[in-house]
């Protein structure tokens, strides 16, 4: 059987959940990446059920959750909509395992809130590299403040995309995704589309999502919330991604007490890619 949906409530927003039952063992949470969903997890939480009380939620403006009334998606809304969930339904001290941007929330919030975790993995979920951040933060203020009004701008003007069938969505799933089997790319389609009163097929997730905010918190206000992190920690990467790896690029020095993880043949899905090492990983960590 497959998980129940729920909801609660966070800022006014109804957002959406999976729960895969078994409420009497300890609590996990898993929490996905950008433009994705909670049904991304189902292979992960097929094999925790059994031991875990999982629960992986729906971020605002993606899935089956609420779309952000005023189009904005901080980071910090998104750390206080755990936060909430979290606090709501009693999951605290909870395990976390993490995804791209789902990581980058789950970390802030272990840091914020140390003795609330149990354990936490996060797959390349530390953002952009240092290189990314001092190029970006090399640009006037001005400037990247106006950038990011004419994004919204776009964004406000962009029609959501519209796949006159579901195998067109889907091809563009595999595209994205080359790592991905047929069986993974179906499932992860289907339940990441919503079908239009016209027939044709969009992605869930809110166009506006894709539009950061021009200011952050700073790296050294990011390093401390690391170093602030108290559980076992394991950072997960693909040799095939994008993402900069704190081994290499010198992170790994802020945490207390982290692992870094590397995959072969992977790339940032690689809980998909090598789906079999990391639940071993992943199990023996736990």
């Amino acid at each position: 059987m497959g998980p129940t949906s729920n909801s609660y409530i966070s800022q006014r927003i109804k957002l959406h959940y999976a729960d895969w039952g078994n409420p009497d063992a300890p609590p996990l949470l898993l929490i996905h990446g950008g433009r994705d969903h909670c049904r991304n997890w189902d292979w992960v939480a097929e094999e925790l059920r059994h031991d875990w009380h999982v629960i992986a939620p729906d971020l605002r403006g993606h899935g089956d959750s609420g779309w952000s009334t005023d189009g904005n998606y901080s980071v910090q809304s998104y750390v206080y909509d755990i936060a909430q969930l979290i606090h709501q339904k009693e999951l605290s001290p909870v395990t976390i395992v993490s995804h791209s941007m789902g990581g980058n929330v789950a970390i802030r919030y272990t840091g914020l809130y140390p003795d609330n975790v149990r354990k936490l993995v996060a797959i390349e979920g530390l953002g952009a590299s240092p290189k990314m951040i001092i190029e970006a933060q090399a640009q006037p203020v001005a400037k990247r403040w106006r950038d990011w009004i004419d994004q919204k701008r776009a964004a406000s003007a962009r029609t959501h995309r519209r796949y006159a069938t579901f195998e067109d969505a889907l091809a563009r799933m595999k595209a994205e995704n080359k790592h991905l089997s047929d069986a993974q790319a179906l499932h992860l389609t289907t339940h990441a589309v919503n079908q239009n009163e016209d027939g044709t097929f969009s992605w869930k997730f809110d166009n506006y999502m894709r539009v950061w905010s021009p200011f952050d918190i700073s790296p050294e206000e990011a390093h401390q919330l690391w170093g602030d992190i108290t559980c076992p920690t394991m950072l997960c990467y693909g040799k095939d991604s994008w993402a900069s790896n704190p081994m290499d690029d010198g992170r790994i020095k802020y945490f207390k007490n982290a692992i870094v993880k590397n995959y072969e043949n992977a790339g940032h899905w690689l809980h998909h890619d090598q789906f079999d090492r990391f639940i071993a990983d992943l199990r023996e960590f736990l």
